[in-house]
């Protein structure tokens, strides 16, 4: 059977999309205006990065006359980009695992242990999320030098888990206290330990809160310049976005060669987000229901 729409129901529909309020309408052309705010810088980086350098010193604000992918050829052999990007994933990868690992592990007694000396050493650790990197970094780059930990991943690894361990506990305990504690009991009676109540009953229960940190700590981690600068003086170590940096010269800029590197920068990320858009959107929606 084909339901098809009859005159009145087309018009009773039409009434009723003449009759939206006037907030509704506004609220329609802001949020249009605020996308192609957002979209413009993106689009303008895109078509001068396939503009020649003639043609953007001639009208540095215009369309390209010619499209052109050298830029984008020249950027790659000279910002090192193949081992700029397997450094960025090393350092991405092992930053995830220990805050999402070691994150995870410290909230659970702070969120099922209620006593005072908890709830200051939960409080420590918000705390410790409002202290500027800059704050720390002399203290830490000299602890890092004692230990040997200047130029390679571990060091670069530790101190991004080191920074991002408040964001990671403040996030999961404030999930497992959501979390009934009947789950743990009736897994403790069929005799699992505690490290396998952990790992088994509730860590897969985080999926949604683990993909809502992961998100964040990529978009962190990646687009990071200030612990790859100081930590990582060799330059086959550097990061793909400390690479493309390095193209800003103290004196001029120049956009055919930036634009592109920024774009060869972000492009992993971008899809990455592309291929698991639908896992991170439900990581999130789930996080919100429960």
């Amino acid at each position: 059977m084909v339901l098809t729409s009859s005159p009145v129901h087309t018009k009773i529909v039409r009434r009723r999309r003449a009759r939206r309020p006037i907030s509704t309408r506004v609220g329609d052309v802001l949020l249009a205006l605020a996308v192609f705010l957002i979209l413009l810088p993106f689009a303008f980086t895109v078509l001068t990065a396939l503009r020649t350098r003639a043609d953007v010193a001639a009208n540095p604000i215009s369309f390209p006359r010619a499209v052109t992918l050298d830029n984008f050829v020249q950027v790659y052999a000279k910002i090192n980009y193949g081992v700029g990007l397997i450094n960025s994933v090393i350092i991405l990868l092992g930053s995830l695992i220990l805050v999402i690992v070691i994150g995870a592990l410290a909230a659970y007694p702070l969120a099922r242990i209620t006593r005072g000396w908890t709830t200051g050493i939960y409080r420590i650790f918000i705390a410790g999320s409002t202290v500027p990197i800059f704050v720390i970094l002399a203290p830490f780059y000299l602890l890092e030098r004692d230990f040997g930990l200047l130029n390679s991943y571990q060091g670069v690894i530790f101190g991004y888990t080191a920074l991002n361990l408040p964001v990671a506990i403040f996030f999961y305990t404030s999930f497992f206290r959501q979390i009934p504690e009947e789950l743990e009991e009736a897994a403790s009676l069929d005799g699992a330990g505690p490290l396998r109540v952990f790992f088994l009953i509730l860590f897969p229960l985080l999926r949604p809160i683990t993909a809502t940190l992961a998100t964040f700590l990529t978009l962190s981690i990646w687009n990071d310049l200030v612990l790859p600068l100081v930590f990582l003086q060799e330059p086959s170590m550097q990061t793909v976005m400390v690479n493309a940096y390095n193209l800003i010269g103290p004196y001029n800029v120049d956009p055919t060669v930036l634009f592109p590197a920024a774009l060869l920068g972000v492009a992993p990320l971008v899809l990455v987000f592309i291929l698991l858009q639908r896992q991170v959107v439900s990581g999130l929606t789930m996080g919100a229901g429960k």
